[in-house]
């Protein structure tokens, strides 16, 4: 018989030390349907699709995420509607939160590397992790849609595609 382990995903400290919230909600109006909600427990790392069915919560799914997932996931689901900006998501990757002292450095990182011309490998290993972050938020209907030197966007994912996922 195989043990299951159930111990919590290690949260960056610096972003629990400025979040005493637990359980973050997000209602991303226009990508769920009225009366649904995303939670976001950043100290297991899950996020629960959530609603209320005869006056009694609900959850339709859910999903486990790695820390480093949950660092450009979060500044994603805080930005909706609007795009998280490149250096947002560099700073939150780097350091577990966003400040506008972070986020300045990381805009000056970047635009080193833009000059440099290692931009492509600067954003890679944050690349990388939207790309497993994207697989699971697909089975949310919710695609992390690339805006050319411009950030990232959450929008709904076309229903065809979550048939695929």
């Amino acid at each position: 018989m195989q043990k299951v382990s159930l111990r919590k995903v290690k949260t960056p400290v610096s972003y629990l030390q400025d979040n005493s919230e637990e359980v973050l909600h997000f209602s991303l109006q226009g990508l769920l349907p009225s009366g649904h909600t995303l939670a976001l427990n950043t100290t297991l790392g899950t996020l629960s699709h959530l609603t209320c069915k005869d006056d009694r919560p609900m959850m339709l799914m859910e999903q486990q995420f790695t820390t480093s997932e949950i660092c450009v996931l979060l500044p994603l689901l805080e930005a909706y509607p609007y795009y998280c900006p490149y250096e947002v998501l560099l700073a939150s990757f780097n350091s577990g939160r966003v400040s506008d002292v972070a986020v300045a450095r990381s805009r000056k990182r970047l635009q080193e590397a833009q000059e440099a011309g290692v931009w492509d490998q600067e954003m890679r290993p944050v690349r990388n992790v939207l790309s497993r972050t994207r697989l699971k938020t697909r089975s949310f209907g919710i695609e992390i849609s690339s805006i050319l030197e411009t950030g990232y966007i959450l929008m709904q994912l076309p229903r065809h595609k979550q048939h695929e996922s």
